[in-house]
């Protein structure tokens, strides 16, 4: 009984620091854009993406023009919009924070049985769902050197900024996840027979909490999606990131609450930077 009450109360008290966590940090894009786009521009956008939060517009001048050179200045602008979050939290804003928060409270209360009930512990099946998910996220990381490499060659300033923009969304990605998992210190499912416990100083700076192959892989899907005006292409983006999460997974690496909130947060990331940065088409072609 005492074991049981002791493993119960850190699962209770992580249930309200992660809907406190995911109400500051994906709070930054709460507020409705003012577009600063032309006229008659727009940035190709998933269904249903309207309803969901927006960063706050930028004003666009030199200094922030979508280029490489202004990279990392704009990635400075992003995590300080990141981390100070919390003040732009609004009363509608449940709406849609609220079913993710409970999403997320749920995937933690039942990690423990997903893990040790449901996903595989063959280690050959684990192995190559591990391969495979290194295999797809190093994929989507090449895409955006790929799309920027195509927009410079082809002169289109589009692609270009497709790519300026996906690769900023991964880099502000990585500083999330990796300043969440210096927080969080959870446990890997591999260890302590998949109990998932949080604040072990044993978990290391390699922890749990969030998947960073998730959280990164939807950045950059998120960014590229926004930025295209292919359903095709969302699709496969998209599909891509979902496998990278689901093989995480399979592979005994982070528990499903880790990927969901991973890829919420990445998602939100893309969205938000392709929202706050983005150029219209004529405009971006001028820069290089």
């Amino acid at each position: 009984m005492q074991e049981e009450f002791l493993v119960f109360r850190p699962k209770r008290f992580c249930r309200c620091a992660v809907l406190f966590l995911v109400a500051a940090t994906l709070a930054f894009g709460s507020r409705t854009v003012v577009s600063a786009q032309a006229p008659g521009s727009a940035v190709a956008l998933p269904p249903g993406s309207a309803s969901l939060p927006d960063a706050p517009a930028a004003h666009l001048s030199s200094s922030d023009g979508v280029t490489i050179r202004n990279t990392p200045y704009n990635f400075l602008r992003d995590q300080a919009a990141i981390w100070t979050s919390p003040v732009r939290l609004r009363p509608h804003d449940i709406g849609w924070l609220g079913p993710l928060a409970l999403a997320t409270g749920a995937a933690i209360v039942t990690d423990h049985r997903a893990m040790t009930q449901v996903v595989s512990k063959n280690p050959g099946f684990n192995q190559d769902s591990i391969n495979t998910s290194s295999a797809m996220v190093y994929s989507i990381v090449a895409t955006p050197v790929v799309v920027y490499g195509f927009g410079h060659f082809q002169q289109n300033g589009h692609e270009r900024e497709a790519g300026v923009l996906s690769a900023e969304a991964m880099l502000d990605g990585v500083v999330v996840e990796q300043g969440l998992k210096l927080i969080f210190w959870r446990e890997r499912p591999y260890q302590d027979n998949a109990r998932g416990k949080f604040f072990q100083s044993s978990a290391g700076v390699d922890s749990s909490f969030p998947s960073s192959h998730s959280l990164i892989a939807w950045s950059a899907a998120s960014a590229l999606a926004a930025e295209s005006s292919s359903r095709w292409t969302q699709f496969a983006l998209y599909s891509g990131a979902a496998g990278v999460s689901l093989t995480r997974v399979m592979g005994r690496e982070h528990f499903p609450s880790d990927v969901l909130v991973g890829a919420s947060l990445g998602w939100l990331v893309g969205h938000n930077v392709v929202r706050r940065h983005h150029h219209s088409r004529s405009e971006s072609g001028s820069h290089r």
